[in-house]
């Protein structure tokens, strides 16, 4: 049986190897809370104005400030810096905590259009960081889409790290 990761790089068309260079790099440093902010903003008022109805209705019990919140501090950790998501809400378990939400390739198509265009109106975030972390998120979206294809409920599912090394 293949795994998430195996899933997640067939289906994305991203190697994990690309996928995970943001940990080769510190992008966090490079870049500076407020530009993960400014990205999260910039994120979340297109995906609250997205046209479809189905797609902004993924997020209709979210708050818009919440979603900004956990998402720049998500990145912050997750690209070098301080692990301000896990201070504040514990470990990230991204199959977990998007189990709720119907997590289609649809979807995750979707989601990346609007981190796309984000990314591109996010001037302090130079193109090769700006790569590295298109291929992280692509992959990432697709993980999270081999997960909720699996939909084994009330069953914590083992996360690994790029590095082969079990998660907390």
């Amino acid at each position: 049986m293949q795994s998430l990761q195996q899933k997640a790089s067939e289906w994305s068309g991203v190697a994990a190897a690309d996928a995970f260079a943001i940990d080769d790099a510190n992008l966090f440093q490079k870049s500076g809370l407020q530009t993960f902010i400014n990205l999260s903003t910039n994120f979340y008022n297109r995906v609250y104005d997205d046209d479809e109805e189905w797609f902004r209705s993924i997020f209709a019990n979210s708050k818009k400030e919440d979603a900004i919140q956990n998402q720049y501090e998500f990145f912050v950790q997750r690209m070098g810096g301080p692990p301000l998501y896990s201070q504040r809400r514990g470990h990230p378990a991204l199959i977990a905590r998007h189990r709720p939400f119907p997590v289609t390739r649809q979807a995750a198509e979707r989601w990346l259009h609007h981190m796309q265009q984000a990314l591109d109106s996010t001037p302090d975030i130079d193109a090769g960081s700006k790569t590295k972390m298109m291929n992280f998120f692509r992959h990432t979206a697709f993980f999270l889409v081999a997960g909720n294809e699996l939909k084994i409920p009330n069953q914590q599912l083992p996360c690994k790290h790029a590095t082969g090394k079990q998660l907390p």
